[in-house]
């Protein structure tokens, strides 16, 4: 879909994204002209107030920018507490979890509800959430509907622990969020991608030699494919990525992390015919590919090199536990119990409404084979939890 066609924001939503771009133009004109996509990408994103992550529209759910499977009801979270929940028994009642990104919350308050149910509760239950709006509306519904005894084992983090911790970790969607470097390659060179000002004060992108770090990691991935890029290849790469998982996890000192993203295996990443990379916008339950659109109203995502993720987990002193698209993960890890938990249901309006989400989270056409699951242990194992469809002979 092009940009032309998505539905237009109202006064107030405009004025807003007007701010926003203000503070990128200026943050443009004070580096000379021009900031790497990376940059771009995290104002757009985390800006004080006015990134889309830190101000107060809403996001998540029917009435937001896209659905994420928290959202569309407990099952996700209630099978991902089954796979965790042998981990958080096997550390101990000081165990902890961590949730990188709360959203709404959703997740949360369903995990916690079944980590009851199946006596693996963690000590605490920790989220990271960098948006102080989304933390003040993860508060107000966990705190709103969960039962004291659960809701007591809750606590906002300010940034990832600082000390050795034993438990689990666990992000959905952020890995697709972490501002990316953009790169292409011109006369056999690797560049990297920067936006800067055209004549109106328009963002426009520029390519400009890229530094080290940069040139280096698309090198690395040239070796692993034994090919060169070809001639104005464009994609994304996360050269900071180990750098960030050791940041969040690097301090656990026994325990497992879990990540669910959108992404390909390296080899599917960088597909000949993927020559624009996989970065997408989504405004209004519509994906477009205009990243300068409205600034702080729409999400800036790409997908994730799941290959890049297993190296960086191993480089980080992880043992490697499975990978397998999401659908795959959550038949190992009780959807059956919770189908028939749905049949039980007296309402059947309620019924349809479950039904249909187990559909949008398992069929390949929806979020069963689009999303996928990757998992690091230290010191524990996750036992049979990537048991069906794995997936790591392909990375």
């Amino acid at each position: 879909m092009t940009a032309t066609a998505l539905p237009e924001p109202d006064a107030a939503a405009r004025a807003h994204s007007d701010r926003l771009a203000a503070l990128i133009r200026a943050e443009i004109a004070a580096a000379g002209g021009a900031i790497p996509f990376s940059r771009f990408m995290e104002l757009a994103l985390y800006a004080p107030g006015l990134g889309y992550y830190s101000a107060g529209a809403t996001k998540f759910g029917e009435s937001g920018d896209f659905v994420t499977a928290p959202e569309l009801g407990p099952t996700f979270a209630e099978c991902v507490a089954e796979a965790m929940a042998p981990v958080l028994r096997t550390l101990g009642p000081q165990a902890e979890f961590l949730e990188l990104g709360g959203g709404s919350g959703a997740f949360a308050e369903a995990a916690l509800r079944r980590l009851a149910e199946l006596d693996a509760l963690p000590a605490r239950y920790a989220i990271l959430e960098p948006s102080a709006d989304l933390r003040a509306r993860q508060r107000e519904r966990l705190t709103g509907s969960l039962p004291a005894a659960l809701s007591a084992r809750l606590h906002w983090l300010d940034g990832p622990p600082q000390a050795h911790w034993r438990g689990v970790l666990f992000a959905n969607e952020v890995l697709d969020a972490l501002p990316t470097p953009r790169f292409s390659i011109h006369g056999g060179e690797v560049y990297e991608e920067h936006v800067a000002l055209d004549e109106h004060g328009g963002f426009i992108r520029v390519d400009r030699p890229a530094d080290a770090l940069v040139a280096g990691a698309v090198r690395h991935v040239e070796a692993y494919l034994e090919a060169p890029f070809a001639e104005g290849y464009r994609s994304e790469i996360l050269p900071q990525l180990p750098y960030w998982l050791q940041a969040v996890g690097g301090m656990i000192e026994a325990g497992a992390m879990l990540f669910v993203d959108y992404g390909y295996p390296r080899a599917e990443y960088y597909l000949p015919e993927r020559r624009d990379g996989t970065l997408v916008c989504h405004y209004r339950h519509r994906a477009h590919t205009d990243p300068y659109r409205l600034p702080g109203l729409q999400d800036l995502t790409a997908f994730v090199d799941f290959t890049a993720l297993a190296e960086a987990g191993l480089g980080a002193g992880f043992d490697f536990a499975g990978y397998c698209s999401q659908a795959n993960f959550l038949i190992g890890n009780g959807l059956q119990g919770r189908i028939a938990a749905i049949e039980t249901l007296p309402d059947e309006i309620e019924r349809h409404r479950r039904r249909q989400e187990i559909k949008r989270l398992t069929l390949p056409g929806e979020m069963g084979e689009r999303f996928q699951v990757m998992g690091f242990v230290r010191g524990v194992t996750l036992g049979a939890a990537f048991a069906l469809g794995d997936l790591s002979r392909r990375l």
